[in-house]
């Protein structure tokens, strides 16, 4: 009697909390492997036993964090069977992909599907920042009626600076039009086509921070972007800017921003990631001119659940056609 082949092997690093009807209908052609490793040594243990055979791994964030991230030393200790590693989220920084492509192992993200919620994030840490709600609700917990805060600043008339507009930096820009910004300006390492740029104006990095009244981060983070905003390019910006942060806390300069808080150089800052979350710098904390949110940029059940779908919809190509649907952009053509 020949035996039963047995059933490609899948890990959920993390939990699913929207499409578990979507998952179980899915998953009956393949066996499902717990995630129990609580540390990054035992993960590196469990890949040689109890993941020993994966194929495909359905990624979280909060999965990551556990592991610290799939680096060169989890590359290589990841099952020699592993094709697949789909991401549930737009930034995958704690992934390095260039080891996993050495290994011959795709990785996907979700790159369109965060962008309306944290546009919508950045449009309230900037009117927060700006108008300066944060101060005024914190005393009115005190019971004081707006009378220790002094006026803030509206949008209108002001130059809002976009720095990465890709998807999420586009959806920013279309939603802040309606705010009477006097103009619009961005910086990408590439200039968007005339339509994709709809009346936003291409400057040079150093023009972006001279001129940027408002000024929006919106990049991934990577080698060349980690602490971009920092001493040296915070002098290069305008006096008393606001600056709003909705991409990875690391693409600041946490103990530089603090300083130009203090100094007055920048006005006031609306944060949604930190340098080294989830702790976030006491000098930031105490500032009354600080809006901070705790990154939660997509934190909605329409945006999470259709992250978790487009991440099955990947997961399901790669096992069903050997190819994924949205390589991240470093494996783009490598597969």
């Amino acid at each position: 009697m020949s035996e039963t082949p047995s059933k490609p092997k899948l890990l959920i690093l993390g939990k699913l909390s929207h499409i578990q009807k979507e998952w179980n209908d899915f998953a009956q052609k393949y066996e499902v492997v717990e995630f129990i490793s609580k540390s990054r040594d035992e993960f590196i243990t469990d890949c040689k036993g109890k993941y020993d055979g994966l194929v495909g791994i359905y990624s979280f964030v909060t999965g990551q964090h556990v592991i610290g991230g799939m680096d060169e030393e989890i590359a290589k200790a990841l099952p020699s069977t592993l094709k697949f590693v789909c991401h549930s989220g737009a930034g995958y920084n704690l992934i390095d992909v260039q080891h996993l492509s050495r290994r011959g192992i795709q990785v996907s993200n979700t790159p369109l599907v965060v962008n309306g919620a944290t546009a919508d994030t950045a449009i309230y840490l900037m009117l927060g920042a700006l108008r300066n709600f944060n101060r005024l609700a914190t005393e009115l917990r005190r019971n004081n009626w707006n009378r220790n805060v002094p006026e803030a600043h509206d949008p209108a008339g002001k130059v809002l600076g976009i720095l990465g507009m890709g998807g999420v930096g586009q959806a920013f820009r279309d939603k802040a039009t309606v705010f009477g910004f006097s103009k619009i300006l961005y910086h990408n390492r590439h200039r968007l086509s005339e339509e994709e740029e709809k009346g936003a104006e291409y400057v040079s990095f150093d023009d972006l921070l001279a001129q940027s009244d408002v000024l929006s981060l919106n990049l991934p983070l990577n080698a060349n972007t980690r602490g971009i905003i920092c001493a040296e390019t915070l002098c290069k910006c305008k006096e008393g800017v606001t600056i709003v942060n909705v991409g990875r806390g690391a693409l600041i300069n946490e103990a530089d921003l603090v300083k130009a808080l203090e100094s007055g150089k920048v006005y006031s800052v609306g944060l949604d990631s930190y340098e080294e979350e989830p702790v976030i710098n006491a000098g930031l904390l105490s500032n009354e001119n600080v809006l901070l949110l705790p990154h939660i940029g997509t934190h909605s059940v329409e945006t999470r659940r259709e992250m978790e779908l487009v991440t099955l919809r990947n997961l399901k190509s790669g096992l069903e056609t050997g190819k994924l649907i949205n390589l991240v952009s470093e494996q783009v053509g490598l597969f």
